[in-house]
């Protein structure tokens, strides 16, 4: 395959996970928010730098507002980030290789377009917000389906669920490190009725609570519910297996190839310092550095891809 049309899928597919994820961190700071209504202006504040686009955002705004965190996210098009930006973006990229592309695919991805490009033509509010961040992600469902439905298990497949997992990876990588590190509001809440709430909003904001609540038997606790969301490989979203569906396509690509990259050998370096982890030695190096470094490695191992496979963009 070119390394044209790898990077299309890869890219495209990156784009699509961070349009719903960033819906998904807003709804994060939108339902957290709730629950710290005396201090909103620092959720949306934290909401932004988890985001990484808080220095866009305050040459833009002077204040921290809920209206202008949600439009600067969902529709402001100079934010790289903003769900605009990204199904634009995806949209693009979609163009760029849809000989590849099953039909349904392809329809799947410009019909998203079209929706949210409607519905987010006009600023949206507060109110609104919720049933906004469903249609969002309803709509990145629909081009899964799509792919999981009718696209043949190949390379072009790899790439596309390869964008996918490094992108889901980081992005619940920095909803956990939202509630952890910039939302509790001091130690003292460590355990609290307040600690329990925030943590089982973002088992919500990660589609995670049900799942979470069958396998724990409606215990919740800081350290299980991060068990689950890093280490448990059977939840969709984990950063365990989101790592486990990168070194798995990697390695259909080094099979079909006949050739391992140097991205191989980040990865499974990644992996097995993953597997290394209990959740009392997560918490024990410090959660926050923990995360901080699961995305400093998550993101070396997308360059390396995008070196190894020769992606031009």
């Amino acid at each position: 395959m070119l390394g044209k049309t790898a990077g299309g899928l890869y890219w495209m597919f990156r784009f699509l996970e961070r349009s719903e994820n960033t819906a998904r961190l807003l709804e994060a700071g939108f339902r957290i928010a709730l629950t710290r209504s005396q201090d909103a202006a620092s959720e949306w504040k934290s909401v932004l730098t988890t985001a990484g686009v808080r220095g866009g955002f305050d040459t833009k705004y002077d204040s921290y507002t809920a209206s202008n965190t949600v439009d600067y996210l969902l529709r402001d098009t100079d934010n790289p980030s903003s769900v605009m930006s990204s199904i634009e973006n995806a949209r693009t990229n979609a163009r760029m290789v849809r000989p590849v592309l099953t039909t349904e695919v392809w329809e799947a991805v410009n019909e998203s377009w079209m929706a949210l490009s409607k519905t987010l033509k006009k600023q949206v509010k507060e109110t609104k917000l919720p049933a906004v961040l469903g249609e969002i992600r309803r709509h990145s469902a629909l081009v899964r389906g799509a792919v999981h439905g009718t696209m043949m298990r190949n390379d072009i497949y790899d790439f596309t669920q390869i964008g996918t997992a490094l992108k889901r990876a980081d992005n619940t990588a920095r909803i956990i490190d939202v509630k952890y590190y910039t939302l509790l509001p001091s130690a003292s809440s460590v355990g609290s009725t307040l600690d329990n709430v925030q943590w089982e909003t973002i088992l919500r904001s990660v589609s995670a609570h049900r799942s979470f609540r069958w396998l724990n038997n409606h215990q919740m606790s800081a350290s299980s519910i991060a068990d689950f969301l890093i280490l448990d490989s059977r939840f969709p979203r984990s950063l365990s297996f989101c790592s486990r569906v990168l070194e798995e396509n990697l390695g259909y690509l080094a099979k079909d190839y006949g050739t391992r990259m140097p991205s191989h050998d980040l990865i499974d370096a990644h992996r097995n310092k993953l597997q290394g982890h209990t959740i009392a030695s997560v918490f024990d190096e410090g959660l926050h550095h923990f995360i901080t470094a699961f995305i400093r490695d998550n993101n070396a191992i997308g360059r390396q891809i995008e070196l190894d496979y020769r992606f031009v963009r």
